[in-house]
């Protein structure tokens, strides 16, 4: 599907990918809604969920799936799932303090995991165990 550097996503790790990305979203809404003083409460958003699904599929294509016939038979409910998840949420209001209290964590941690799989990728190829542009 798509390329990939650097190592396999596992399986539990992007199980996580739909829900921590459409957190991170509505963490970074939050955080915007308080620094300009909007209200207390934010509505979730069924296309935060659809975008979060969207990253699941892109993702997807880059794990390392332990079972052939999870590529299909889990990948496609899982995400399907989420979105249904995300449509029947759709509206759902909830406080601003407990989504950035969340959210921003999220954040930071997907930054931080960023910036390590990068030093990683980087020790590998310098090593020569990788190369450094993905085969496509």
């Amino acid at each position: 599907m798509f390329c990939t550097v650097g190592r396999p996503l596992s399986l539990t790790s992007w199980l996580a990918v739909p829900f921590l990305f459409s957190i991170a979203v509505l963490g970074l809404t939050g955080l915007g809604g308080l620094l300009v003083g909007a209200p207390g409460q934010l509505a979730l958003s069924s296309p935060v969920f659809g975008a979060g699904v969207a990253v699941g599929v892109a993702t997807s294509g880059s794990v390392g799936w332990t079972a052939r016939w999870q590529r299909t038979w889990l990948r496609w409910p899982y995400l399907t799932s989420v979105l249904v998840v995300g449509v029947l949420l759709d509206g759902v209001r909830v406080p601003v303090p407990a989504v950035v209290g969340l959210g921003v964590p999220v954040v930071v941690l997907l930054v931080a995991d960023y910036f390590l799989e990068r030093r990683r990728t980087a020790a590998l190829v310098e090593a020569g165990t990788a190369s450094p542009a993905p085969p496509c």
